[in-house]
């Protein structure tokens, strides 16, 4: 996708600087729905969009299931983020335009240590069995609500086996919390998503989910078909896969999309 939307914004902004003083382009208001493992990364990246085109944003964080469902109820917005999966669930019906999804960043279920504490062996799904039992307590997003990498971290549990064995010691959260469990020390190891882990002061990336159980979640945008700002939607989506963002997924624990 080429960023003629906003490079546009941003030269005509420029222009009503120089040429008119004081005055303004009409910014736009931006409603955006996004799952909340992307919470770290946006609030860094939103101020900078809307210091380079004066629009603003809304952004409204959520698990990717409940806003998915949102989505499906009537609520609108003007750009949505979710799974890869979900978003190409909305478009088949007929929430966004056809063509209209771009992947934006990626990031794996990973596990979550303690700062400073021993990183555990994961480098095989074996090893990864043995620290499991041998942790004296895990904690995870409770798959029941939605929350992507609590979901595959209940399915890794029955296909090793150990999801009994593990019940007694597991703590379940309803969302991104797992890393902030553990860097509190209520918890030994926790499961999440990568972008979730990286920014929480007192915890420490252990690593992705090793051999068939890894799994990586591609983050996916697109303009809600309803939006009354399509052409600001868009100029944000290209923001978000631009160089000047890309530097800040990376330091968030986020792969290019």
């Amino acid at each position: 996708m080429n960023r003629r939307s906003l490079i546009l914004r941003t030269a005509i902004a420029s222009v009503a600087m120089l040429v008119l003083p004081g005055a303004a382009v009409q910014a736009a208001d931006l409603k955006v729905l996004t799952s909340v493992a992307l919470t770290s990364v946006l609030d860094e990246l939103a101020p900078l969009f809307e210091k380079t085109t004066g629009d603003k944003l809304a952004i409204s964080y959520g698990l990717a299931a409940d806003l998915k469902k949102r989505v499906l109820d009537g609520e609108t917005a003007d750009v949505i983020m979710l799974t890869r999966p979900m978003m190409d669930d909305l478009q088949k019906q007929n929430k966004f335009a056809a063509n209209g999804l771009v992947n934006i960043a990626r990031t794996p279920v990973a596990v979550a240590a303690r700062d400073g504490a021993p990183k555990p062996d994961i480098g095989s799904v074996d090893a990864f069995k043995h620290a499991l039992l041998t942790a004296r307590s895990i904690v995870y997003a409770d798959p029941a609500k939605g929350g992507v990498s609590g979901v595959v971290f209940a399915r890794a549990l029955d296909r090793l086996g150990i999801a009994e064995q593990m019940k007694a010691k597991t703590i379940l959260v309803p969302g991104a919390q797992a890393a902030e469990v553990v860097a509190k020390g209520e918890a030994e190891l926790g499961i999440g998503q990568a972008s979730e882990i990286v920014p929480v002061a007192g915890a420490q990336l252990v690593g992705p989910l090793p051999g068939d159980l890894a799994s990586t979640t591609i983050f996916t945008a697109a303009v809600d078909g309803q939006s009354v700002s399509p052409e600001a939607a868009k100029a944000l989506i290209e923001f978000l896969t631009g160089l000047q963002a890309a530097s800040r997924f990376k330091a968030k624990g986020f792969e290019a999309g």
